[in-house]
């Protein structure tokens, strides 16, 4: 659902009247199907980690945001239990948090990096172009082994891939070409491997344990997953810390690592940027707060607003990085919770912890209204932040 136009950082006030109504309501799709609305915390975490739930793209009265062209794009993520965790453990090694702890230092030098080149151009500057988006890019290829010189082409294709009006045949493109791109990756890598994530996807193609095609489409979702969501997390989150300046003051002159930690559970919960909702269908009858969703219903689990819970996160309309927001839904919850979470987090750590204090005059150098937000994408961000100091 949009964003309302006068409230940039807060869900949209039909979904708030529907939470405030009751945990579950019926809605309509483009396509003429009316899953269930799941507004509220509890009902969102029971319903996620339930085995009667599916994420299941294929099964009947799945509640898809768009119409599906195919199976090409379909990856693990929406696969169930056996198959969703045969292909998940093959990439979750280094995700594990011992793994992303020991990346820090390598993140801390690109963060820097790249704010000394900021520092050393002109201004003012556009923090998407300059920091927000090549920041996680840089490590993301990093993790994978991709050249970070391809990334026009695949931050172009991704975009298309998480706009909410492109047709099913632009984004099947926009796939088959990250797809074919991946894909040759793996060959170069199948012959000559290095020490990256898609090397070790090669010796489970080697082993009989994956397929290319499967390798192929890992590395198109961690490759999209790895950037987007937090370059968009890292502009909306200055931009909302920018419009809060108690928060980024006791942000930006803390040395307190667990105040650090605390901002970013807190900015996840306050902003999270992901709007199409977590998908999922009934197997069995479920009976949950006085209503039965019937085997074949469709969910979606509204993890903006579940969030912003009352019962949960008292005040939950005031950003307070002081609240502990630990539990929020910014990652799922279950079986499907977000593999990269320890990156991400590790990453806006770092960023939060950084940017502020190394350039502590950051200012917005355009009116708030001007600001172009991405209210066309399931990814919600800004599309610029021009920024000066």
């Amino acid at each position: 659902m949009a964003r309302a136009a006068g409230c940039p950082f807060d869900p949209p006030p039909a979904l708030r009247a529907k939470q405030e109504e009751g945990p579950l309501a019926k809605v309509r799709l483009w396509d003429g199907s009316t899953p269930w609305l799941v507004t509220r915390y509890a009902e969102q975490r029971a319903l996620l980690a339930d085995p009667r739930v599916s994420a299941d793209i294929t099964q009947p009265g799945y509640p898809s945001p768009a119409p599906i062209n195919g199976s090409s794009t379909i990856s693990f993520i929406l696969m169930d239990d056996p198959e969703h965790a045969r292909l998940r453990r093959m990439v979750t090694a280094p995700f594990t948090i011992k793994r992303v702890r020991a990346m820090r230092p390598a993140v801390e030098k690109i963060v820097d990096e790249l704010i000394d080149d900021m520092l050393a151009g002109p201004k003012p500057v556009d923090l998407v172009e300059a920091f927000a988006l090549p920041m996680p890019s840089l490590v993301i290829c990093e993790l994978l082994g991709v050249p970070y010189s391809d990334h026009d082409f695949f931050q172009d294709n991704s975009k298309t891939i998480i706009k909410r009006d492109a047709t099913p045949e632009q984004r099947a493109t926009a796939f088959g070409h990250l797809a074919g791109y991946l894909d040759n990756l793996l060959g170069e890598k199948l012959t000559d491997p290095g020490d990256d994530m898609l090397s070790q996807l090669t010796e489970r193609i080697k082993n009989g344990e994956l397929s290319r095609q499967e390798a192929a489409q890992m590395g198109v979702l961690l490759l999209i997953a790895g950037h987007e969501t937090t370059a968009n997390m890292i502009a909306l989150g200055t931009l909302a810390l920018l419009e809060h300046p108690d928060q980024l003051a006791l942000l930006r002159d803390t040395d307190d690592e667990k105040l650090v930690t605390s901002a970013v559970e807190e900015l996840l919960r306050y902003l999270h940027i992901t709007h199409n909702g977590r998908r999922r269908v009934a197997l069995e009858d479920i009976e949950i707060a006085g209503q039965l969703i019937r085997a074949g219903d469709g969910m979606i689990m509204a993890n903006d607003i579940g969030n912003r819970d009352p019962d949960v996160f008292p005040d939950p309309d005031r950003l307070d990085i002081q609240r502990d927001a630990r539990h929020h839904v910014a990652f799922g919850f279950g079986v499907h919770q977000c593999l990269g979470q320890p990156l991400a987090r590790l990453e806006l750590q770092i960023v939060y912890s950084t940017l502020y204090r190394r350039i502590p005059t950051l200012r917005l150098a355009t009116d708030l209204e001007k600001i172009p937000f991405k209210h066309d994408g399931s990814v919600y961000g800004v599309y610029e932040l021009p920024v000066t100091w």
